[in-house]
């Protein structure tokens, strides 16, 4: 499992890195203000796809049958398969692509929007065909890790970031030749727009030569009375809403802070991005690794394995991603200062986005343990029940943002996540629980109160040795902004480390014993 979902990790690690440098420049091009706003919202909603098929239902709905396909009928029907649910995909999503455009066409000639919703619609009509590119750079990583790829499927994302840098830098100077400085941004915005579907053809593009060295030739099959499209859609429907409640819980929270005020959106969005490093990296690095491996479990009816297996794969990701929620929330203002506040990012703007970070950060285990879970769930055949459960969470999220987002801002649609999450998280539990008769998480309760207490005061330390640099150092500098997160960082990180070693704590152990096998080599 560490082997697999290392390699993955650290392709995410890279992806997500370069999503960060995105990030940067972003910021340090547009700021926190309407048109960044704009912008962000009408990415999110074609985003949300990547992130609901890319990270989500399409690959859950298609790997077990990609394998079973695979396993009985040979490659010859595997391959027809999977060309078949290309074949839908393109035409379901060209359908609402055109829908999309058309509308939002309509509703711009007849309506007089003001700036920021205009530049939003504008900008989204620009960018929705992204949808139809990462619908099919989804179905290929989905064959890819039903093949056993992880690290390529995993760096496509990469050239997606690759991409969007380039637009800012090389193609954004080219729009707004000849405007005053105070009216080029909101049209060398839409070279960044641009940017998003050139980015979407190169993720897609690099999935390909391995595909084709496996043995894949895109041949058109009618998908209309297919039995495995009708099979994936019927799974994939319910699968939506089951394994990206987060995601979805963002794109609605946000459009309701897109109503209520001007940065609340771009603030809020730069929290997220922070927050998908760790969550990348580890929550669903792992959750890629476990869907086949429990769906190959649950085929062969080894259920004491598929538990072990599970628990195996949460306490590796509580270990990781505690420390790491810890250290967002303890240091979220000199982890903002240092990435984001070059250009025309403000201080002001850091202590925003810092807010929001904070607390959303708190959500970080939960987050990445509903994404486990539901894996759980569609690995056993069973997409209804995290679809049930992540509307009731949803509906929980949506009163909850309204309530807070007037009163705390940025701060409440973190805080609305990370409270309706953890109420996914333990409601996906009690389901499983019924459904397997046991889980068997009892040798899992000591070790995390353990590592709850241990988490508690490494996050002391680091807030301790936070203010520490900045009495004694300042941050007026580069150097010194990396000193104010590295060092408290890692004095909190190793005295965690080392305590959950002392205790014995079993991922821990685990993946000290991993890491100096790889060292020895």
């Amino acid at each position: 499992m560490l082997k697999a979902s290392g390699a993955m990790a650290a392709a995410t690690l890279t992806s997500r890195l370069l999503g960060m440098l995105r990030e940067m420049a972003y910021m340090a091009f547009m700021n926190v203000g309407w048109v960044n706003d704009a912008f962000q919202y009408a990415f999110t909603i074609p985003n949300l796809f990547r992130r609901l098929l890319g990270e989500g239902a399409l690959t859950a709905a298609f790997i077990p049958v990609f394998k079973e396909k695979e396993k009985i009928h040979g490659e010859q029907e595997m391959w027809r398969s999977a060309n078949a649910v290309i074949s839908g995909l393109i035409i379901s999503a060209s359908a609402v692509i055109a829908v999309v455009m058309i509308g939002i066409s309509i509703a711009l000639a007849v309506h007089q929007f003001d700036a920021r919703w205009e530049l939003m619609l504008r900008l989204l009509r620009v960018m929705f065909p992204y949808m139809l590119l990462v619908c099919l750079a989804a179905a290929m990583m989905g064959m890819l890790n039903a093949r056993g790829h992880f690290f390529i499927p995993a760096m496509g994302a990469t050239m997606l970031n690759v991409v969007m840098i380039a637009s800012v830098y090389l193609l954004a100077p080219e729009f707004g030749v000849g405007l005053p400085p105070g009216e080029r941004l909101p049209v060398q915005i839409f070279a960044l727009a641009y940017g998003v579907l050139a980015a979407g053809v190169a993720q897609a593009a690099f999935q390909l030569p391995t595909l084709w060295r496996d043995g894949f030739r895109y041949r058109w099959v009618p998908p209309w009375h297919d039995a495995t499209v009708g099979r994936v859609v019927r799974q994939m429907i319910p699968g939506t809403l089951g394994v990206a409640a987060f995601q979805i819980n963002v794109a609605l929270v946000q459009l309701i802070a897109f109503f209520i005020g001007t940065g609340i959106v771009s603030s809020f969005n730069g929290a997220v991005r922070l927050m998908e490093l760790p969550q990348g990296m580890f929550g669903i690095s792992l959750a890629t690794y476990l869907l086949p491996t429990l769906a190959a479990l649950a085929t062969d009816r080894n259920y004491p394995e598929f538990r072990a297996t599970l628990r195996h794969g949460l306490g590796t990701l509580i270990f990781l991603n505690l420390i790491a929620s810890v250290l967002l929330v303890t240091l979220a203002e000199p982890i903002v200062r240092l990435l984001f506040e070059h250009g025309k990012f403000t201080n002001a703007s850091t202590l925003r986005v810092a807010y929001a970070l904070a607390c959303l950060a708190p959500g970080l285990v939960m987050f990445s343990t509903v994404n486990i879970l539901a894996r759980a769930f569609y690995a056993l055949g069973d997409t209804k029940t995290p679809m049930k459960i992540s509307l009731v969470c949803l509906t929980l999220n949506l009163a909850a943002a309204a309530v807070l987002l007037p009163l705390l801002h940025e701060g409440g649609p973190g805080i609305a996540n990370t409270l309706t999450s953890c109420i996914n998280m333990g409601l996906l539990g009690f389901a499983l629980r019924k459904k397997l008769g046991k889980l068997e998480m009892e040798s899992m309760r000591k070790p995390l109160l353990l590592l709850l207490s241990i988490a508690l005061l490494a996050g002391i330390i680091a807030w301790l040795s936070g203010n520490f640099w900045e009495n004694a150092c300042g941050h007026e500098t580069l150097g010194l902004k990396i000193g104010a997160v590295f060092m408290p960082a890692g004095v909190a990180g190793l005295f965690y480390w080392l305590v959950a070693l002392a205790f014995k704590i079993p991922a821990a152990k685990e993946m000290t014993e991993f890491a100096l096998a790889k060292f020895k080599r």
